[in-house]
């Protein structure tokens, strides 16, 4: 298996940033990558964008999976709906 972390390159292109996002965020690039994942994000306007985008994902997804059931009736209200569309009507 190839090392993500491989840091010959003198550069971030951003398909790899796209790759390291978790590892960035965990902390877990070796300081060099680091350092160019970091310039890279300075230049990149569309790779800031993704990381505000997937950090605001990561700190919704605790509070998706707290929503509220339906209420009894409306659970009912919806199998009726379901049952009649399934039978043609």
């Amino acid at each position: 298996m190839p090392d993500r972390h491989h840091t010959e390159v003198e550069e971030v292109t951003c398909r790899e940033f796209v790759e390291l996002v978790t590892d960035y965020l965990e902390g877990a690039l070796p300081d060099r990558r680091l350092e160019l994942v970091e310039q890279h994000l300075v230049m990149c306007d569309w790779c800031k964008t993704y990381l505000e985008q997937f950090e605001a994902t990561v700190e919704a997804l605790p509070g998706a999976a707290e929503s509220e059931s339906p209420s009894r009736e409306a659970e009912r209200a919806l199998l009726a709906g379901f049952r009649e569309w399934r039978a043609g009507g």
